[in-house]
């Protein structure tokens, strides 16, 4: 059973071992969405259109440049 409602005291608890897990699935998430969209990208184009190999890793290459600026962390503004 909890312990007692007086016992708990919102916003007294650190929470950095939260924060960075949560920044770490978010970075995860990020990058291995843009890795699997440009493996998709690559293959669709070389085996279902007449691209071939060098059309699907050139657009794949583009698409992965692009989503590396794109996604990349942003400086934080001190405020």
């Amino acid at each position: 059973m909890a312990g007692k409602a007086s016992e708990y005291h919102r916003g007294d608890m650190d929470i950095h071992e939260q924060v960075a897990t949560f920044h770490l699935v978010m970075n995860i998430t990020k990058w291995g969405a843009l890795f699997v969209a440009v493996g998709v990208l690559t293959t669709t184009l070389w085996f279902c259109t007449g691209t071939g190999f060098l059309g699907g890793a050139i657009t794949g290459l583009v698409v992965l440049a692009l989503g590396i600026v794109f996604l990349r962390e942003k400086p934080a503004a001190d405020h």
